[in-house]
């Protein structure tokens, strides 16, 4: 079955050059203008990823892509910026958008980066079976075919990529993992700014997890090296 892309910018130039490229690609491509019908096309057609401008009217790509994650809507999300702030690219990885492209761009570059997103997901829907069960450590539990995570029998209000790094982290119980690793392993691609975006989520995670972030009793750094997810000893 063809994969439908929902591409969305106020530049009609973009979105033709987009949509001529992509549809050579083999992808099936809806179209739109605002923020507002965005969020109307992907209730309605449930694309399989969305190409999400950031500067938008009605509603910008911020706002759509925090109102999609809100509704529960996981749905990849590729977000363009024609800004160099780093502040707007982390803050659009950290409210669920999975990539991001910074204008100006060429179209063979957003098609491949659309591929490598949808393999990447493809890849995540068909791990082996042992990967579907629940994982169990300490207080946390983590249920991968779910995309649910528990917490002393509470459920983790997380987003995709704070539960993507958790199930991670505890794929890898123990081991210490780089901050590169992650953002290789989670976002699939070398950020240019850095690897401040894993720090924040791990921030996040201890926040809905620790009783006391200065002292993580789960997720801890190793200094110089990464973090590692472990449970906690006894007289922690």
């Amino acid at each position: 079955m063809t994969q439908k892309v929902l591409v969305v910018d106020d530049e009609i130039s973009i979105v033709t050059l987009l949509k001529f490229n992509l549809e050579k690609a083999g992808y099936d491509v809806i179209t739109a203008l605002d923020g507002q019908e965005a969020v109307y096309l992907v209730e309605t057609y449930h694309p399989n990823l969305i190409v999400l401008d950031l500067m938008l009217p009605k509603l910008d790509g911020l706002e759509v892509c925090k109102l999609l994650r809100q509704k529960q809507i996981l749905t990849p999300i590729l977000m363009l910026t024609a800004k160099d702030d780093e502040f707007d690219k982390v803050l659009g990885l950290e409210i669920g958008a999975d990539d991001y492209m910074t204008k100006p761009f060429s179209p063979r570059e957003v098609v491949a980066k659309v591929k490598a997103i949808l393999r990447r997901i493809s890849n995540q829907t068909i791990e082996p079976k042992e990967e579907f069960h629940k994982i169990v450590i300490g207080e946390l539990e983590i249920f991968p075919e779910r995309f649910e995570a528990l917490f002393k029998e509470r459920m983790l209000d997380l987003t995709p990529k704070e539960f993507e790094m958790l199930h991670y982290l505890a794929k890898h119980r123990g081991r210490v993992l780089t901050r590169e690793q992650l953002l290789g392993a989670i976002w699939d691609y070398s950020y240019s700014g850095g690897t401040r975006i894993v720090d924040v989520h791990v921030s996040h995670l201890r926040d809905k997890m620790e009783r006391n972030t200065r002292k993580p009793r789960y997720i801890k750094t190793i200094r110089g090296l990464g973090y590692k997810l472990e449970a906690p000893h006894p007289h922690e």
